[in-house]
């Protein structure tokens, strides 16, 4: 856990946003202090093992003419069984749901959130390095896996974005951090200016596969480069920064990592001019140190109204 740092969800309401905190065990405490008692937080006492809500907690799948959600319960096992113990991580998915009476499906793929980008209509990007890891899931084909992901969340097209991720990432490519749908007809893909960079050659190799598939898929899409901020070292290593990890608070509201680069301004502008929504800039210079950022830290849930 880092210190200072909570884990949220969001109800995600068609007019407010309603922010659960978990915290658990020594922070609980702290958590109450700095934001206990604020109008439209709820803190919820639920022990975890690390900060990345958005990887093992619930995926919310809503029931088609059903008016209901069921959270799906992935395997997790700390991308790839990096980071031990994961125990109380693992639990957290069908605790969120209990606390909240929705209805859980247990699935045997090994996947974590960020891994996972949904345009809302039925279509996903993902990629292979990430799901089809020998770490997650040994023995499952590309076949098996694109069957369990459409039978668990809906979804009828899959595109797997393998150009390549970025330096100082751990996750394997998680694509929360080089592909996002701003909505069904916009898509933003992290990309390189400095093509002496070790990051341009997987980066425009996926914006020119996701460019390809984004003419071809029906309703077509139009992709947008949003290039990464100049190479950041922490002790020699790579912080794996990147504007993709936006995480969008309710219908108007979209907060963006900022890095402390000039880049932070052409990123702005570029996701307000797509999204037509309040952009705010936050600092996540601190926070990529645990080599994510504000879309990783968040697990957001649809509202059934």
């Amino acid at each position: 856990m880092i210190p200072g740092l909570f884990l949220t969800w969001i109800d995600c309401l068609r007019e407010s946003t309603i922010v659960k905190v978990l915290a658990g065990g020594a922070n609980l405490s702290e958590c109450e202090r700095q934001i206990g008692g604020r109008s439209g937080v709820d803190i919820i006492d639920i022990e975890t093992n690390d900060c990345w809500i958005r990887d093992y907690g619930p995926t919310f799948v809503e029931i088609a003419g059903s008016n209901t959600l069921t959270g799906i319960d992935w395997k997790y096992n700390a991308w790839g069984g990096k980071y031990p113990p994961w125990d109380a991580d693992d639990l957290v998915a069908s605790t969120l749901c209990s606390v909240q009476q929705i209805q859980t499906e247990q699935s045997s793929l090994c996947v974590e959130g960020g891994a996972m980008e949904f345009d809302g209509t039925g279509r996903l990007l993902s990629t292979q390095s990430c799901l089809m890891s020998p770490q997650r899931n040994p023995g499952w084909s590309l076949q098996k896996v694109e069957k369990e992901l459409k039978k668990r969340t809906g979804v009828h097209e899959i595109l797997w974005v393998d150009g390549g991720g970025l330096c100082g990432d751990d996750t394997d490519g998680h694509i929360d951090q080089l592909v996002r749908f701003i909505d069904p007809k916009n898509i933003v893909v992290a990309t390189c200016l400095d093509p002496h960079d070790k990051n341009y050659p997987g980066l425009e190799r996926n914006y020119q596969l996701v460019e390809r598939w984004a003419a071809s898929t029906t309703p077509t899409v139009t992709a947008h480069r949003l290039p990464i901020p100049p190479a950041r070292f922490i002790q020699e290593t790579r912080l794996p920064e990147s504007y993709c990890n936006f995480l969008r608070l309710g219908p108007s509201r979209l907060l963006v990592p900022a890095f402390g680069s000039k880049s932070d301004q052409y990123a702005k502008s570029l996701l307000s001019e797509l999204s037509q929504v309040d952009v705010e800039m936050l600092d996540c210079r601190d926070m990529i140190w645990g080599l994510g950022a504000l879309h990783c830290a968040s697990r957001d849930q649809p509202a059934i109204c």
